[in-house]
This record gives C-alpha cells, structure tokens and sequence, in this order.
C-alpha cells in the first residue's frame, strides 16, 4: 500500500528529492541560522498547521521549550500518546487537514503505533513527529531508545529519521506532501534529539513539493470511463457503492448529483457513511456485515455495479464466492493496488473520484429501472431496520435515533468499536459529510473520545456526540483530564450494558452462550462519579423519560464534557447480521434465524 520506497537517512532523502529552494521568506530568515526546533515550528506554520496534539519527553523537550510562547500553533496535552493519535486523527477526519501528533523517543513513540496503524487502515492523513536519541548513540541502545522507523515501516505510507538539520525543512514538507495525497495515509518524521539543539538553515522552501516517484493519478483513462458511462446507461438493475474515498476525495457533491440525475440506487460503506444524504430516496443506507437487509439484497441482485472509491473489503463483500456474482463491476480508485486486489473488475478505473464520477455521469443517461426500484421499495417495506421500545427500559436502537433527533442529524458523531458502532451507523441519519468518525477497518477500541476531542477541536461550531460502550470508554476514560482541562464539549453518550456487546453476541450465537470473559457484572465503575472526580458533569438515564432529559441537559452544555451514562437492554443484539463466512444474502434478522 505504500506509494514510495521508505526512506531513513538523509543521504537517501538527498538522492531523491534534492534541496532545491523555491522561494524564501524574507532575506533576514535566509541568513540567519535557526535551530532545528525553530525550524520545525516555522516550517509547520508554513504549512497551515495549527493544532498538534502531544506529550513532552526527554528527547523532544528543545521542541517544547520553542513552543514555549509560541502563539502560531496550539498544543493539546494529552494523557497518552495513543490517545493523542487518535485525536490529532479525529480532527483529520473532521476537517480533512493532516493530524499532527507528537512524542518523545521509546514509549513515547511507540504508544503512537496504535494510532497510526488506524489511521493507514482508514487512509487519514497524519504526520507523527517522534523524538529520538541523539544520532552519536542510535543503535547502542541508549535510554527510551526506540527504532521507531522500523516499527512503523509497515504502518505508514512512508517515514524519515532526519540526520541532517539543513534537510529538515524539506523533509517535513514532502511528509505533509505524501500524506494528503493519492491514498492519504500516516507519515512519521522520527528527529534526534541533536538535530533539534543543532543550528540550520531555514530556507522558506515552497509547499509544493515534487517528487518524480510519487505522481498520483487524478484523472481516469477516457475510454474506460466511457465504457462505464454506456453500462450504467443500459443497466436493468443498477448500484452505486460508495466507500470512504468519496469523503477523503472530497467527491460528496459530484456522487450526488450522479446518483440523483440518473436516479440509481446508493449504498455507502462504514466509511463512506455521509457522502450520500440518507434522507434522499436513492439512500438504501449502509451494507456489509450489519448493514440493511435491502442494501445487501440490492448488492446481491444487481446486473452493473459501480464502486467509488470503496475497496471491497471482507465485512462488506462478505463469502467472496457469493458476493455479487451476477454484476458487471466498474472500480474507481486512487490506488491502483486497491483495484481487482479483493474482487475481479470488468472496467477498473484508476482516478481522483472527484474527477472521474463527473467525467462519467456527463456521459450516461439515465437508466431505465422502474421494475428495479420496485424491488428495491417491496424490500425496504418488508425488511426495515427495527427499533424496539419500552416505557421503562432503554433499547440501544431507541437510543441512537433519540440522538439523532435531538440533534437533528447535524452532529459530528464519533464511535468506538462493536455493537454501539453499529447500532450508531444504522440508526443515524447522516446527511452531510466528516459527520461521521470512527475506526472501521482495524476495529480500535478506545479511539472514539480521543477522536471526538480532536473533532471538537476542529470543528467548534458543531456538537460533537460521542457513542461509546463501557468497554471502550474505559480504555481512554483518562483522557476526561483533558477534555475538562481545554473545556472540550464532547457530549459522551456511553451505551452501558454491563459487556463487551459483541463479544458477548458472537459467544451467544456461535459458542452455546459460553460468556468467557466478556461480561463486566459488578466490576463496572459508577461512571456518573467518574465523571464527577475529573470535574465534568455526569448524568444517568434508565428509562427513554430520563434519556431526554439527559440529552436536552446535556446538548445545552457548551463549554465542558459531559458524560451520559445510558443503562440499556443488556442482552439486545445487533441485526440484520451477515454471519462468518456467509454470503450477504445468508444475512439474519433474529436471535431465532440465527440459532437455525
């Protein structure tokens, strides 16, 4: 999946993309000597940077004493170096800029790894800054060493370990420059704590940088699109499938305006959720795994099939030998390595989606598919997703349409992993893009509040809602420190049911209910005095009476977290589910198909 050759020392850096000075800011800077420090605080305001999230140590404390004062970036002092990976990772996803992170050398660096493997996995642009030990001892095995560049060679697009301090400069431009384009993805910079104290030259180098190797292609080959254009025009039963390179290609407007023009059938990917408004017609939801049954019905049934920037990864293809087989495919991708990797493709096309799915809907006409869309209507009205209620007792699926109507599905709506992530997928209506932000293809528990940090950082004028479980929530509950410290107004709705959920679903259905370890009784902590001992406010609901008023309390606060702890239905699954090893059409609707 990398799209260069890593690169770890500056001889080879030098090799391949030469210093060559562009442009410089003022004749004082290109005289003067500046430390390296300096030298990265300068170069990442060069570069919009305006957020790092981070944790000081020994090796990068010349960092910190620079930004001592500094008035150009805000710095954000975590708890935990992962923590603040999958926060700098939230504010990516939120806004579309790279995340910044930093952290010292050894521990410091390899708490990132977590957070970086999820960001590659998802394709989010980071750029991680580590500390190391000074270049004199690397390889002796000095304290808090750590080869950080080997460790994440297999996670990150692409990584450096900077040895010259006048190639500084350029290295951190090409890393921003490698992580925000093709296939976005992780970049660490790994800098020895000598580089930082040593004097160099800052040569105000432009931000467009260029590098021969690495030229991604942005625009389809014609006769390809062209081809994909007449098989969507003379379809009987056509599927759009939207994955989440149309959030990170920015391409929401041009899928919408195809899907409505030629009034073809949407169905979004985890990751894509909120590049096709939901309330539209087209919109048959999420598919996959957890997905709709008619989503998965439509996948399953159609005759030409046109992914956009989706990878045909396994929750949603499901038993390869059933998935789809009746579909011509057209695969629009980025990364030429996504395409035919999974799922064989009669028309591949390697492209920007932003500028390939306009190059093909100004070719197609729209296709004739009434008796299609009357499949598709008798499937949603037999087939919906249902949402149980109660008057004294919370169902998570009540829960999550309650959130979204209170917020009108206008929130940024941040995830943990399992059932609650789901449940959140299937149950809110996403209307707009960067609505949605979660850990989709390495599952991290504990990502959720950190990354809802980040997006509230990023993004102050939207409410931010966490939906978390017990079990991941308590993996970075400490972070509450944090969200009180910068009054970070998160609206934390933990779905609290005493279990790891899906865990405890998959031990249900296909291990004779033997609940190894999955289940928390009364190890479980008072999560509203949790809150309270950290200084947030703390609230508990269980009925749907004492859910709203939760909620209204809570979405009135604007200026501190506030954690909602939700006593739900313990033992309710998740469904439609598409078992291990099925096909999506071998989906079930109850504990009682399942049990068959």
């Amino acid at each position: 999946m990398k799209s260069t050759k890593t690169i770890t020392t500056a001889e080879n850096i030098s090799k391949q993309s030469p210093l060559q000075p562009v442009f410089r800011h003022n004749v004082e800077d290109a005289a003067q000597l500046y430390s390296g420090s300096e030298i990265l605080l300068k170069t990442l305001v060069d570069l919009g940077v305006d957020t790092i999230f981070g944790y000081p140590g020994g090796a990068v404390l010349p960092i910190y004493d620079t930004l001592f004062g500094n008035t150009d970036l805000r710095h954000f002092l975590i708890r935990h170096e992962q923590a603040g990976t999958h926060a700098a990772d939230g504010y990516s996803r939120a806004t579309g800029k790279p995340g910044v992170v930093l952290a010292t050398s050894g521990p410091g660096g390899t708490n990132t790894v977590t957070g970086i493997a999820t960001a590659m996995m998802d394709s989010i642009p980071l750029v991680v800054l580590t500390g190391q030990v000074p270049t004199s001892v690397i390889g002796n095995d000095a304290f808090q060493e750590a080869d950080i560049v080997g460790i994440t060679r297999p996670i990150t697009k692409q990584n450096y370990l900077v040895r010259d301090v006048n190639n500084l400069e350029h290295v951190l431009k090409e890393a921003f420059h490698i992580a925000t384009h093709g296939r976005p993805g992780p970049v660490l910079v790994d800098l020895p704590k000598d580089m930082l104290n040593t004097k160099g030259k800052y040569a105000g180098l432009d931000n467009n940088v260029d590098i021969p190797s690495f030229k991604p292609t942005l625009y389809g080959h014609h006769p390809q699109i062209a081809k994909a254009a007449e098989m969507l025009s003379n379809a009987k039963k056509p599927l759009i499938y939207v994955g989440g390179g149309a959030i990170l290609g920015q391409a929401w407007e041009e899928v919408t305006a195809m899907a409505e023009r030629l009034n073809i059938p949407v169905t979004t990917t985890l990751m894509g959720l909120g590049a096709f408004p939901e309330s539209k017609p087209q919109s048959l939801g999420m598919l996959g795994m957890h997905g709709t049954w008619f989503a998965n019905m439509a996948m399953t049934e159609c005759d030409v099939l046109i992914a956009v920037g989706a990878r045909f990864d396994d929750r949603v293809t499901g038993r390869l030998n059933g998935f789809s087989l009746n579909s011509r495919k057209i695969h629009i991708d980025i990364d030429p390595s996504c395409i035919g990797k999974n799922v064989d493709v009669e028309v591949p096309i390697v492209g920007d989606v932003k500028h390939v799915v306009p190059a093909i809907d100004k070719l197609a006409s729209p296709p004739k598919i009434d008796k299609w869309w009357a499949t598709i209507r008798k499937w949603q009205k037999e087939h919906p997703l249902v949402v149980p209620k109660a008057d004294d007792k919370i169902y998570p699926q009540h829960m999550v349409k309650m959130i979204s109507e209170v917020t009108n599905g206008n929130a940024i709506v941040v995830t943990d992993v399992g059932q609650h992530q789901m449940w959140a997928a299937q149950h809110y209506q996403f209307n707009h893009p960067r609505s949605w932000i979660s850990s989709g293809g390495l599952g991290t528990m504990g990502y959720g509040f950190p990354a809802a940090m980040g997006a509230a950082l990023a993004c102050p004028d939207r409410d931010v809602v966490c939906i978390t479980g017990d079990g991941g929530f308590q993996m970075s509950s400490y972070e509450l420190a944090t969200a009180v410290e910068y009054k970070i107004p998160v609206k934390i709705a933990l779905m609290n049911n005493n279990c790891l959920g899906m865990v405890r679903q998959w031990q249900q259905l296909f291990f004779n209910k033997r609940y190894s370890y999955s289940v928390f009784g009364s190890n479980n902590p008072d999560f509203v005095k949790m809150a309270e001992c950290y200084g947030c406010v703390g609230l508990r609901a269980e009925n749907p009476k004492e859910l709203k008023e939760a909620l209204d309390k809570a979405m009135a606060i604007k200026d501190a977290p506030v954690l909602m702890d939700i006593r739900v239905v313990e033992e309710e699954n998740c469904y439609p589910m598409v078992p291990s090893g099925a096909a999506l059409y071998e989906m079930v609707e109850s504990d009682e198909e399942a049990a068959k």
